[in-house]
């Protein structure tokens, strides 16, 4: 089979924009803006205190700490801190929409669109809750310019340098952290049963900042709820359109139960009423 020449696949791609838009624009036309009930201000108030407290009695000393931790210690924590740069997740979320938004999905069986559709708003999620969260975590660290614990011993504890843009200054909140939140927070939406093996692993890596002295533990508590409220707000906003999770009253987006990224191992004629029920005129249009 020949490739598409260049000027089909733009035509093709733009068609996929396009019915996405209008996919998601009348979705939210038709969709009225029911939001579960969630306890914004408590949940703000207890974090602000988590990590104000933190601040007083853990911040100074990481601060004088840094440094003494051994090489092999530093060593083991410098590597995984890695898997909190956001790159791990927005490059392959970015590359899956990419290569859905030039498929042909009219040339693709329902069962396979279903699938297709499935991982681009899987993506789509990604992007959202991380890229978006990483914006503001640049903002914000930025805007207020706090020193690293790298620095301490210029600067003390608690040393601001507003818009300095300086990467010295730019401790709180904690990036690495915040995408580490935001991981968390779509974890808690996909799988709500596993919450404590992903805060485990998601807090651990965010804690390696701490230990190669970029950052102090108010930082990094910062940051991971900062990640965690955009992934959660990500989820709610989707369930609103219908992709991935559907809507509840009282509680977080549920997962559709035809949310699937592999193939399901149900019996034909199972399999085949739930993706037509998933799969409507415009979900299988959606690039």
């Amino acid at each position: 089979m020949s490739a598409a020449p260049p000027l089909a696949l733009y035509r093709r791609s733009l068609g996929n924009f396009r019915d996405t838009m209008s996919i998601v624009r009348r979705r939210f036309a038709v969709r009225p803006a029911r939001y579960p009930r969630i306890l914004w201000n408590v949940w703000l108030i207890a974090w602000a205190l988590l990590t104000m407290a933190i601040f007083l009695r853990l911040d100074a000393g990481a601060g004088e700490m840094r440094g003494e931790w051994s090489p092999g210690f530093v060593r083991f924590t410098d590597f995984f801190t890695q898997f909190g740069l956001g790159g791990w997740y927005l490059i392959p979320a970015a590359l899956c929409l990419v290569a859905a938004n030039l498929m042909d999905w009219r040339g693709l069986s329902r069962h396979g669109r279903v699938i297709v559709y499935n991982w681009t708003c899987f993506a789509f999620l990604v992007l959202c809750a991380v890229g978006l969260s990483g914006l503001a975590v640049n903002v914000l660290k930025y805007g207020i310019g706090r020193a690293r614990p790298l620095y301490f011993d210029s600067f003390g504890v608690l040393s601001l340098h507003p818009f300095a843009m300086d990467a010295r200054f730019a401790g709180f909140p904690s990036g690495h952290a915040t995408t580490m939140g935001a991981v968390f927070g779509i974890l808690l939406l996909l799988f709500p049963r596993r919450w404590t093996i992903a805060l485990a692993v998601t807090a651990c890596i965010a804690s390696t900042r701490i230990f190669v002295g970029a950052h102090y533990p108010s930082d990094t508590v910062a940051g991971f709820g900062l990640g965690l409220a955009f992934a959660v707000l990500s989820g709610l906003v989707f369930a609103r359109l219908g992709f991935i999770f559907s809507q509840t009253g009282s509680k977080l987006p549920v997962r559709k139960r035809t949310f699937r990224l592999v193939p399901s191992r149900a019996p034909r004629g199972r399999a085949s009423t739930a993706n037509s029920v998933e799969a409507g005129v415009d979900q299988t249009q959606i690039p």
